[in-house]
């Protein structure tokens, strides 16, 4: 197994991130990796854990030793014992690697002003555990020139000690072009020593709570302490009176004034009554504002806006916090995942895997699976409707997919709703992102609806009353193949408007009405498609599962699991998983018997003849499909059992219940429900989804439309 030694040129280099970063990376690249810190930056408190060993097992599942403390070292150091010091690293390193993984990162040493003996230690490590070197350098204003040189002379130790340099990473670059960074860098470092990457100076990637300011000032939290997860985006300083600051207070501003600057606090609560998210208020001098202003600003201060006072005047408040230590804490695993996937992001994989080789396995794991699926949808370069156009949460993910490629997302609403919005949420709305306002469409749609409905007696006026859904407007859309797929129910719930429209019975047997009906009675189910269903793909720690149907058919007939069980390989297969489904009852074989046994036992005869080219097996219990070792107890002959990842449930009792337990209870993301048997790309959302949810589902959307043909 090769090993990669992360060696910093200097200080501030950001090494966590970029060891983290680059095991993001190669998890994408279908490889193993492991992730090893021999020693801690800097003295880690009696009892608590290193916060790198703490990410790794919380975003990695890797659960390696802890590092060295600092103080350890030093004593071993002082005592001139370094073969001592080594010995421990390797004995740690012994346990990191004993498991089946394809490559390791090891996360150097940096050295500091007061600790000069650790200088020479990475040396040392990379050449007891046999490991390539990875240069990690700052670029931050210096020239290519002065990078260059940089990396020359540390790349000049390590061959005299004649321990390869497999590459180097630029981070905290300042300036526009990084591409072009990078290749005059690479082009001035001898030896041929190539670029793994050069990440862009991306303050808002690491952005503080304001549960991190409160620590780091010793703040009194007087309101708001639910509210601490905050972001600050921008520290504003309340210099000025309110004329001249009131402009500056925008989403995730940290406002800094005295207590009783009462303009400054009127200003702030306005412009949070107005619908702008700002991080909090943090008050200085010891001054809280006096009752009759509390009184009035109260409402606002309701509104998920933490309040801070801190005992030291405003001057000194702003010099400590331009100042606080940027590491990311312990406990902010959201704020290391963003860095993560940044790094993740700007790093050349596959310069790396080509030292690494040819994996024993790969895998598609929960990074990889992301982002093979983001590459899928950008190359796809489809245009997808999303009816709750000014809705917040679908305005950022649509500004996200525009931005990055993902698709051409088009948001029904009303210009000025969805500006006010952004404006509100500080999110910049790109170049390409359509906004249409379904005034200025509805009434070319009618015609088309009503010939489509024309046997179901639907008039011009139902049509019109019918359309100003916007759901059913963004159907027609694509029905009439104005775009190529639709993303629903972030807000929708009911169904009144459609069901007055076709008259759809209430009791319908569908769930997720909202969406699915307007699409059954103007897309239609697929050619050979008997039914509507869905899966979740669940992101389980070491691959990705697929779980269905958990959204769409209560109590589906033997028939019905068949084709369900069908669509659902071929979903798996269109996200480059190769399918290996397990039919699921509480019973394995003919150990158990019933109705709904012989339920499952009929719909797996079914799908095998249906589609003898898949693996499809059942019944099986879910730790007979799951578990390599129940399975060759339970099943010995299935070629499915042991090694399931397409898990058919039979019926959404069963389906909803299990991926809402797994997804809770082993902390997993699960993308979806995505639809499957329409003849066109139709897909529900939660009610409570997330924005990276909303991304995720029109990147899922997208590639379901290229995979209709559409």
């Amino acid at each position: 197994m090769p090993n990669f030694l992360l060696v910093p040129i200097g200080t501030k280099t950001g090494l966590t991130s970029i060891s983290l970063g680059l095991l993001r990376a190669l998890q994408r690249s279908g490889r193993r990796p492991v992730y090893y810190k021999p020693v801690s930056h800097k003295p880690t408190p009696a009892g608590d854990t290193e916060a790198a060993i703490v990410f790794a097992n919380k975003l990695f599942h890797l659960n390696p030793p802890r590092p060295q403390p600092l103080s350890k070292v030093e004593e071993l150091v002082g005592a001139g014992r370094d073969d001592d010091l080594i010995e421990l690293m390797v004995s740690d390193f012994d346990q990191v690697t004993a498991a089946e993984h394809d490559v390791a990162i090891i996360e150097g040493v940096v050295p500091d002003s007061e600790r000069g003996f650790l200088a020479n230690k990475n040396a040392q490590i990379a050449a007891a555990l046999n490991a390539n070197v990875i240069l990690v350098a700052a670029a931050g204003n210096y020239s290519a020139e002065q990078v260059a040189d940089q990396i020359n002379l540390a790349a000049q130790e390590y061959a005299n000690s004649h321990t390869d340099v497999a590459g180097f990473i630029i981070n905290r670059y300042h300036g526009n072009d990084s591409k072009a960074f990078a290749a005059e860098v690479a082009a001035k470092v001898r030896g041929g020593i190539p670029c793994m990457g050069v990440l862009p100076f991306a303050p808002e990637k690491s952005l503080r709570r304001v549960a991190d300011i409160a620590g780091y000032l010793n703040a009194q939290v007087i309101a708001g302490k639910e509210h601490l997860g905050n972001r600050t985006k921008e520290i504003v300083v309340a210099a000025q009176n309110a004329a001249h600051m009131h402009h500056r207070i925008t989403s995730g501003a940290l406002v800094i004034t005295p207590g009783d600057r009462e303009d400054i606090l009127m200003a702030a609560s306005l412009k949070i009554l107005s619908g702008v998210p700002v991080a909090g208020l943090l008050l200085t001098c010891g001054t809280a504002p006096s009752p009759a202003v509390q009184g009035i600003i109260s409402p606002a201060l309701s509104q998920n806006v933490p309040v801070l006072l801190t005992e030291h005047d405003t001057f000194a408040t702003a010099y400590a916090l331009a100042h606080q230590d940027q590491t990311i804490p312990a406990d902010d695993t959201e704020r290391m995942e963003t860095m993560v996937e940044f790094v993740a992001e700007h790093i050349d994989a596959e310069e790396l895997c080509r030292h690494i080789g040819q994996p024993r396995q790969l895998l598609m794991s929960p990074p990889a699976f992301r982002f093979r699926m983001m590459e899928q949808a950008r190359a796809a370069n489809r245009r997808i409707v999303l009816p709750e156009g000014d809705e917040p949460r679908t305005v950022e993910a649509a500004a996200i997919c525009q931005s990055k490629g993902i698709a051409r997302c088009v948001l029904l609403a009303k210009p000025e709703a969805v500006r006010e919005v952004a404006a509100n949420r500080g999110i910049t709305l790109p170049e390409g992102l359509e906004i249409i306002d379904p005034d200025t469409i509805r009434e070319q749609y009618v015609a088309p609806m009503v010939e489509l409905r024309k046997n179901k007696g639907l008039t011009p006026g139902l049509a019109r009353q019918a359309l100003e859904d916007s759901v059913v407007l963004g159907t027609m859309m694509l029905q009439q193949d104005d775009v190529d797929g639709l993303v629903s129910g972030a807000v929708h719930t009911t169904a009144n408007t459609i069901t007055t429209a076709y008259g759809i019975n209430r009791q319908h047997r569908f769930t997720t009405a909202n969406t699915i009906r307007p699409a059954l009675q103007l897309i239609k189910t697929a050619p050979g498609a008997s039914l509507v269903s869905s899966v979740f793909f669940m992101l389980m720690p070491e691959q990705v599962f697929v779980y269905g149907d958990c959204a769409v058919n209560p109590e589906p007939t033997a028939e019905e699991l068949a084709d369900i069980a069908i669509q659902s390989a071929e979903s798996a297969k269109a996200f480059g998983i190769d399918p290996k489904v397990a039919m699921i009852s509480y019973s394995t074989g003919t150990s158990g018997s019933g109705a709904d046994v012989e339920k499952v036992k009929e719909a797996t005869r079914l799908a095998q003849e249906k589609r003898p080219d898949l693996l499809i097996d059942g019944p099986l219990q879910y730790d007979a499909a799951s578990v390599p070792s129940v399975g060759r107890q339970k099943a010995p002959d299935s070629k499915v059992a042991g090694q399931a990842n397409v898990f058919i449930f039979p019926d959404l009792n069963t389906g909803n219940t299990t991926y809402k337990a797994v997804q809770r209870s082993a902390n997993v993301l699960s993308i979806g429900p995505m639809l499957q048997g329409l003849r066109k790309p139709v897909n529900d959302l939660s009610r409570g989804a997330l924005v990276d949810d909303i991304v995720y589902t029109i990147a899922l959307t997208a590639i379901q439309a290229v995979q209709m043909g559409k």
